[in-house]
């Protein structure tokens, strides 16, 4: 049975991000020889997710789909579960698979911790219990993408000595940046560190450096430290192999995809009569299961 792996990457309007993502994509090949893995992104690239999914179709008898994604939020629970209803319309003698997203994982805050640390060097080690940390998420209006961000802070100060670790987002949702720098300024913290919960390069990634210039212009009395976006660490290469060998093992497949919470799925469950393509579709095909 011929296999093909599509790795789905986010895409960015900033070239320096989707090159990233394009050298993950050749280095996870380097890794797995024997995987036939093709690449295509949802937006901002050259090649998009229907024209992926068309390429990866041809010549296979199965499609593992796997997003290069941290936080499940439309993007991962509608417009890729659309697209593969669709595809599944077009080539029906072809088996699709929906691989999970990155999600709140060991490996992710295994990162945030050495991003943590190595932030705290550069501070020359100051006392944890006077340093806040903050992890700045991107934001969503899908609540439990939001609360990925929440669990690994928590997961954060679990681990770690810091009185403060809390979250904040660069849009749509709260709380933004700057408040939860002042609530803890209030709070009586010396230094700050702020964590970006991104994983690749973008225009967001300059506008944060851009805002902690400010803020510590605002705070002078303040010492700041910006740590690296998460980026493309070891960690994210066992991740992403484990996520396709789960796929690939029939036993694992039951529990592919965290959709309490789900916007859409709550709807589609309101409505008697709706289209497959809107549902939350992480389930898959019956010639799948």
């Amino acid at each position: 049975m011929k296999t093909r792996i599509l790795l789905i990457g986010h895409g960015s309007r900033a070239k320096t991000g989707n090159q990233e993502v394009y050298d993950f994509a050749t280095q996870w090949m380097i890794q797995h020889p024997d995987w036939d893995i093709q690449l295509c992104f949802i937006e901002y690239a050259e090649v998009l997710l229907e024209a992926g999914l068309e390429k990866a179709a041809q010549g296979a008898d199965l499609v593992v789909a796997v997003p290069l994604i941290l936080n499940a939020a439309g993007h991962v629970k509608v417009e890729v579960p659309a697209a593969l209803e669709k595809a599944r319309t077009q080539w029906p003698k072809v088996s699709f698979i929906y691989a999970k997203h990155l999600g709140a994982t060991q490996e992710i805050l295994a990162i945030l911790q050495r991003r943590l640390k190595h932030v705290m060097h550069q501070l020359k080690h100051p006392d944890p219990k006077t340093t806040g940390v903050i992890l700045l998420g991107r934001g969503s209006s899908d609540m439990v993408a939001n609360g990925e961000v929440a669990k690994l802070a928590r997961w954060l100060f679990e681990s770690a000595e810091h009185d403060l670790v809390e979250i904040a987002f660069t849009g749509i949702t709260y709380p933004r940046l700057e408040t939860s720098v002042q609530r803890q300024v209030k709070l009586g913290m010396m230094q700050l560190v702020v964590l970006p919960y991104y994983l690749f390069d973008g225009r967001l990634i300059s506008r944060i450096k851009e805002q902690m210039e400010q803020l510590k212009s605002q705070y002078p009395q303040i010492r700041f430290g910006l740590g690296e976006y998460i980026g493309f660490e070891d960690e994210i290469y066992q991740l992403m192999s484990r996520r396709v060998l789960d796929c690939l093992d029939p036993n694992q497949r039951e529990s592919m995809m965290e959709c309490d919470g789900c916007l859409y799925k709550t709807e589609t469950l309101s409505h008697t009569h709706s289209s497959p393509a809107a549902h939350c579709t992480h389930a898959h095909s019956e010639n799948e299961k």
